[in-house]
């Protein structure tokens, strides 16, 4: 395969105009190559629309459900993580089987359909039907774009690129936030007409037209882009029915063992899951801890997040910044269990100011953990494997997340409980007296399932050595 082909080498400047070599110039120095700025471009448009879409259907999903709101908002949000489970691992078969430009383009303009069909919908189950395409095509799309960056930029950029694809990801719920309340206005002021009713341009259809448009752009750039086309599996005639059935089982069990073999790919996969068990109960636990421990209420809780994004986007602009003078691997483990021991003296301290010290912290152990995590996935994965891993890795921190979403608030309601029973919710330690509520209990755990995970990456990743040097 050409190196035009696999899209490493920045893309020839034209000498017909010196605005394009800047252009190309910078794209190259920030972004790695333009093919790659493209790519990151389609993320940006494609997860702003992901995010006002998003709000959209949750504030359709409250009015169609009138009298059971919260549970019509549930199921609607389950339907966004359910495929999830069990489509996971399929898609990234299909990733690795399929070209994989045609897929992302394909998703979004599948994406668009449901959008530009969604205002139309007045039930429940037609906002899960809906629901649940958008995640299945969204399976798909996002294996893809992760196992076709290492095509577009050279080694050296990965981490940077990582990093821009996670200000690209989470970075645009402001602008999604921003749009949805000015479509609101717009519904108002300028759509109350008879005209407008017909083609439900109230405050959602506008939200869901905007994010159908976001999907095309996204997709009209992603075409233009050079990925290298994926090989063609052996014909009908070449195969038998019983050989074109199994080979997806195959293909699925190869990326499993892969995943359990490779050592860094493990460490990945096993240590940035298990720490998203622990990480992810301070979502749920957050407002609680700052109103019993802190006694900061709703103000503190707002602190503590703004502490925590601060420290995120520093994490990943740290790793950025000396993607080259770091060992990957040893950060990728020290960022883990330092996100554990932040945490301890976060759960441990009453005082607001110093919470919002080691939360900071904790952000930026996260961030460098999340940019890390992917940039080593992509350079010790072979091409051929990295929808399968990617699909499998998504389908990790997705499971983690939501047990943590589901088991922290019943974690700190037992431990409240147990707390209460046996020392009155506080404790004395050598004359110390220490307020022991369920919900400092519970972060303490969280804080432990975050060292076992950076301890289970470290022994992980020692074990890959001795079996290659064995």
């Amino acid at each position: 395969m050409s190196e035009h082909q696999d899209g490493i080498q920045p893309e020839e400047l034209s000498n017909d105009s010196e605005i394009g070599k800047t252009q190309d110039g910078f794209q190259t120095r920030v972004f790695g190559t333009p093919e790659f700025f493209r790519l990151w471009l389609a993320q940006v448009v494609s997860a702003t629309g992901d995010w006002l879409g998003l709000l959209a259907i949750s504030i359709l999903a409250i009015r169609v459900g009138s009298g059971s709101e919260g549970a019509a908002l549930s199921l609607v949000l389950v339907a966004r993580i359910a495929p999830g489970f069990f489509f996971g691992p399929i898609a990234g078969v299909l990733v690795d089987r399929w070209d994989r430009k045609k897929v992302m383009v394909r998703c979004d303009l599948g994406r668009a359909a449901v959008m530009v069909a969604l205002p139309f919908v007045d039930t429940i189950l037609g906002l899960v039907i809906a629901s649940l395409i958008l995640e299945a095509l969204t399976m798909l799309w996002s294996p893809a774009k992760e196992a076709s960056v290492p095509n577009l930029v050279p080694a050296e950029y990965l981490t940077t690129a990582n990093s821009l694809s996670m200000i690209a990801a989470y970075g645009t719920f402001p602008i999604g936030a921003g749009l949805m309340a000015l479509f609101g206005r717009l519904s108002t002021a300028l759509f109350s007409s008879e005209w407008a009713d017909g083609f439900r341009l109230h405050e959602e259809g506008l939200a869901f037209y905007a994010n159908a448009l976001t999907f095309l752009v996204a997709a009209g750039l992603i075409f233009s882009l050079d990925l290298p086309h994926r090989l063609k599996r052996s014909t009908k005639e070449e195969t038998s029915l019983k050989g074109r059935l199994s080979e997806p089982m195959i293909d699925l069990k190869e990326g499993w063992n892969f995943i359990f073999v490779n050592p860094v790919a493990r460490t990945v996969n096993v240590g940035l899951a298990t720490a998203l068990i622990g990480g992810g109960m301070l979502v749920p636990l957050g407002a609680i801890y700052a109103t019993e421990v802190l006694d900061a209420g709703d103000g503190g809780f707002g602190f503590l997040i703004t502490a925590l994004g601060i420290g995120m986007a520093v994490g990943v602009g740290m790793v950025s910044w000396l993607q080259r003078r770091l060992q990957k691997t040893l950060m990728f483990t020290w960022s883990l269990i330092s996100a554990g021991v932040f945490l301890i003296f976060t759960a441990s301290t009453s005082q607001i100011h110093f919470s919002g010290v080691m939360t900071f912290c904790i952000g930026m152990c996260a961030g460098s953990v999340y940019v890390l995590g992917f940039t080593l996935l992509h350079e010790n994965v072979a091409d051929e494997l990295r929808g399968r891993i990617f699909s499998t890795f998504y389908l990790l921190t997705r499971m983690c997340v939501l047990l943590a979403l589901v088991v922290g608030p019943l974690l700190e309601e037992v431990f409240d409980r147990l707390s209460k029973r046996f020392w009155e919710r506080d404790i004395n330690i050598f004359g110390l007296e220490i307020f022991v509520p369920g919900v400092r209990l519970t972060l303490w755990l969280a804080a432990l399932i975050m060292l076992a995970a950076g301890a289970i990456a470290v022994v992980s990743l020692r074990s890959g050595r001795r079996t290659e040097n064995s």
